[in-house]
This record gives C-alpha cells, sequence and structure tokens, in this order.
C-alpha cells in the first residue's frame, strides 16, 4: 500500500456523537426520528417527545468518549477519519449571527485528538441533519436555507483551517429533496 493512502474508518455525527441536548446543541431533523423496537420503521415526530426513543439522543455517546475512541483508532493504525460536524452544535437553529462556541470547542478537541494520533480528517458538512427549526420553514426549497448553510460553513472553514485539509459538502447529495 502506498505510504499517502489514507486508509480509515467513517461515521456520522448522528451516529455516534449523542449528546444531542448538551453544549448549546439544537434539535437537528435526525433527533426528533424515532423509532420502537428494532424491526420498527423509524417516524419523524414532531419535536422529541415524551416516553419516545431516538437512537440519535444517545448513539454510541462519541460526544463523551471522543478521547478514548480516537485512541483506539490509532491503536488500528487508522490514517483517516471522515466525519461530520452537526451543523446545530454550531448554529442551534442555523439561525443565530454567532456561533456556539462550545460547540466549535467540542471539534477542537476532535481535530486536536486526531492529529496527535497522526489522523487526517475528512469532514463532512452535511450529513442528514440541518437544524429542525428550519424544516419547519420549508428546508431545503427555502432559499434563505442557502446562506444559513454558507454562514455556517464559513464559520468551520475559518475556525479548522489549519486543522482540516479535506471537506466534503453534502453526503450523498443525491438523496436530497
Amino acid at each position: 500500500m502506498r505510504s499517502d493512502f489514507l486508509w480509515g474508518a467513517s461515521t456520522a455525527a448522528n451516529q455516534v456523537e449523542g449528546g444531542w441536548n448538551e453544549g448549546g446543541k439544537g434539535v437537528s431533523v435526525i433527533d426528533v426520528m424515532a423509532q420502537g423496537a428494532r424491526a420498527d420503521h423509524r417516524e419523524e415526530t414532531d419535536g422529541v417527545l415524551p416516553g419516545r426513543y431516538y437512537s440519535s439522543h444517545e448513539a454510541s455517546d462519541f460526544y463523551h468518549r471522543h478521547a478514548e475512541d480516537i485512541r483506539l483508532m490509532g491503536e488500528m493504525g487508522l490514517k483517516a477519519y471522515r466525519m461530520s460536524i452537526a451543523w446545530t452544535r454550531i448554529f442551534p437553529t442555523g439561525e443565530e449571527r454567532e456561533p456556539n462556541e462550545e460547540g466549535l470547542a467540542f471539534y477542537d478537541e476532535i481535530f486536536d485528538e486526531l492529529a496527535a494520533r497522526g489522523i487526517e480528517p475528512v469532514v463532512t458538512l452535511s450529513h442528514y441533519e440541518p437544524p429542525f427549526a428550519r424544516a419547519h420553514k420549508g428546508g431545503w426549497a427555502n432559499r434563505e436555507m442557502i446562506d444559513l448553510f454558507l454562514r455556517y460553513a464559513e464559520t468551520v472553514f475559518r475556525r479548522y483551517r489549519g486543522k482540516v485539509r479535506y471537506w466534503l459538502t453534502f453526503n450523498e447529495i443525491n438523496v436530497l429533496q
């Protein structure tokens, strides 16, 4: 294998982070996807409803265990980690003028841990988790979403300029409606 080959692993914030309501994070569209038993289909609810199970709320708890998980990635010899940033950790409703510093600091920790282990981050900006607050305003069908996404993207590009070299815009853009 070539020495510059980026062998690694990938996840999405909504699949692994958990901590869905911690660190100033807002509700994303994934955070309202409830399910019952494993065989049940997921159902989008109108907000987070009591008594319903939402798998993204805890996920694999990367929010609290990221240092340990990244250490394990390093021990496995991974050279890259394709991940996503949860938009709602940076702009909880998508409409804020200023980013959530606690959310930015969380990803600073992740990128610093990856660098310490020699793991290259490959970051997806949007992996099925735009702000739920925007869903009721038309989501991507509302052109305001473009400017809000641009503010988010510019914020993380500036913040992580020296930490992230590889960026992806949308995961599986062909499924966006």
